[in-house]
């Protein structure tokens, strides 16, 4: 029945890839603003690879979630998704991720572990079927247009690759040429001119962006404030505007409270960048009674949890 319809084959599925080395975090690479351009390019090499084709697969969304980075893939052509799912079930997929990542990162071999699924589907159980697998991938549509990171990521490669073909000097073997001033790369540094500051409580802080430090107490720590902690930075982040919030408490509800703050907090991180700032969350916590979480991201006590 698919050959026979009139509109276009279109499919989507989710890949899982995990570092089985305990010193390599794919999620934590992913969300430095240094790595992440590093680790899209791997991604997007390999899936190039799969398919024969830079434009074989789409990635729609890369969700950290550890110690899983987790890809929302789309396929526009059912033969694109047949050559994926081969690479997928040969290796030649892992084998080559395996390589950009070690290239991109400029570090050692990169071990891997991946699976497959489709709404509710674990296609890896299914691999030897393929047209089952293709059925699975068919019957889950996309849900969601690429992510506004992605599309600024992919503009970034493009520029990237531009600038190495009119470069013999630029080898591209790691990330260094990302730094280029001249390319619309995320931001390279976690400090802001010395000259942003705020004031918590009387005292004088350097502004900065939030780190994965900061991250993880957060999510830690919030606990059921989460929500109102997110309705305060969604005043001045859209990406957090109604129904998000909610949408994230759905989503992640079998995860838990930690995991919900962590993915609102990451939220506002991926769609504000470098404006996603340590003052902007300090304020957002103070607004919500959350004065002891704020003094611990500060630094102003050793606590390690917050009431």
């Amino acid at each position: 029945k698919m050959e026979g319809s009139p509109t276009p084959w279109i499919g989507s599925a989710y890949l899982f890839l995990k570092s089985t080395c305990k010193t390599i975090a794919l999620p934590s690479l992913y969300e430095s603003l240094q790595k992440k351009p590093c680790v899209f390019k791997a991604l997007k090499l390999a899936l190039a690879d799969s398919t024969g084709s830079v434009n074989g697969v789409d990635m729609l969304k890369v969700r950290c979630s550890q110690p899983h980075l987790i890809v929302q893939l789309k396929f526009c052509k059912r033969e694109n998704c047949r050559r994926f799912l081969r690479s997928y079930r040969e290796g030649a997929l892992q084998k080559s991720l395996q390589s950009h990542l070690q290239l991109s990162l400029a570090t050692t071999t990169v071990p891997l572990e991946m699976e497959l699924k489709a709404g509710s589907e674990h296609l890896d159980k299914m691999l030897k079927d393929e047209d089952h697998c293709l059925e699975c991938i068919y019957r889950e549509k996309p849900d969601r247009l690429p992510d506004e990171e992605i599309m600024e990521l992919e503009e970034c490669l493009k520029s990237l690759m531009l600038h190495q073909s009119t470069s013999n000097n630029m080898a591209g073997k790691d990330c260094s040429s990302l730094k280029s001033p001249s390319l619309p790369c995320p931001p390279q540094g976690s400090s802001l001119p010395p000259q942003v500051t705020f004031i918590f409580q009387g005292q004088q802080f350097d502004d900065r962006t939030i780190t994965p430090d900061d991250h993880q107490k957060f999510a830690k720590s919030v606990s059921k404030k989460w929500k109102q902690v997110g309705r305060s930075l969604q005043k001045s982040c859209r990406a957090l505007r109604d129904p998000a919030i909610d949408n994230l408490a759905l989503e992640y509800d079998r995860e838990g409270l930690y995991e919900q703050a962590y993915q609102m907090l990451l939220r506002f991180l991926q769609s504000e960048g470098k404006k996603a700032t340590i003052a902007r969350l300090i304020a957002a916590l103070e607004e919500n009674g959350l004065v002891s979480l704020a003094e611990e991201l500060l630094g102003l006590h050793s606590n390690e949890d917050c009431s």
